[in-house]
């Protein structure tokens, strides 16, 4: 079993920043994508970002292209998605996710763990 616990959410205003982290826990893989996805009340679950096992890939969703920077941090076994210049539009409660492939998925059930999630609100 894999355990995820994102953490960094909050209330921020447009254009501002916030630094969300997933912890991972448990069984880990040689291949697999750490991804983040986002869901806004009375939506669907929205990818937003991957990353590939080694660091070397990274697939963004078009709206958040120079945005956001998602990222590993080896030494402390976590993903990190740093947030810049925040819309109102990208408040929703943001999941950590991983794929035990090294393939790229961007639907919700290529997925096979998932955190808790955390509340990303921007106001305008």
């Amino acid at each position: 079993q894999v355990q995820l616990v994102e953490s960094g959410g909050g209330l921020v205003q447009a254009g501002g920043s916030l630094r969300l982290s997933c912890a991972a826990s448990g069984r880990t893989f040689s291949s697999y994508v750490m991804g983040w996805f986002r869901q806004a009340p009375g939506k669907e679950r929205e990818f937003v970002a991957a990353i590939s096992w080694s660091g070397g890939r990274l697939w963004y969703v078009e709206s958040v292209k120079g945005r956001f920077t998602i990222s590993r941090d080896y030494t402390k076994n976590t993903v990190v998605l740093q947030m810049n210049s925040l819309k109102p539009e990208d408040t929703a409660v943001y999941y950590c996710a991983a794929r035990p492939r090294a393939s790229l998925a961007r639907v919700p059930h290529e997925y096979d763990y998932w955190g808790q999630g955390t509340q990303v609100t921007v106001s305008s």
